[in-house]
């Protein structure tokens, strides 16, 4: 039996203690962290080099807004598997990054092992979607 590939992730947050916070939970669940970055127009570049299996992508950012790196993202890689880091809870902000592609929400708030809880399940729904089609 081969051994069970890692998940390969990348975090894009501009504020330095969050990326560590959310890089931390990501490797207590097992997972490689394959990059990292603080703003929307280094997301893009480096999801395209990178191609991480799960992006973990937050909304406000500087030189390029989340929202605005997931729909870039998404144009380009249609399956790509972005999961929306937020603050808010603006209602219109989350449909409108649910209509650009993004798998799902975290809030930053969230405990940690309920953020565990909804990376896993994202990831779970996200495989069995491509399965389907």
């Amino acid at each position: 039996m081969k051994p069970k590939k890692k998940m390969r992730v990348m975090v894009v947050d501009d504020e330095d203690h969050v990326r560590r916070l959310i890089t931390t939970v990501i490797k207590t669940m097992n997972c490689e962290i394959v990059g990292e970055a603080g703003n929307g127009k280094e997301a893009v570049s480096l999801f395209c080099t990178l191609k991480p299996h799960m992006l973990l992508l937050d909304i406000n950012m500087p030189l390029k807004s989340g929202k605005e790196a997931l729909a870039e993202i998404k144009k380009r890689f249609p399956n790509a598997c972005i999961l929306m880091l937020t603050s808010l809870t603006d209602k219109e902000t989350v449909e409108d990054c649910m209509e650009l592609g993004a798998s799902g929400f975290i809030r930053k708030d969230l405990p940690l092992d309920e953020m565990c809880d909804v990376i896993k399940k994202t990831w779970r729904a996200y495989r069995e979607s491509l399965k389907a089609n």
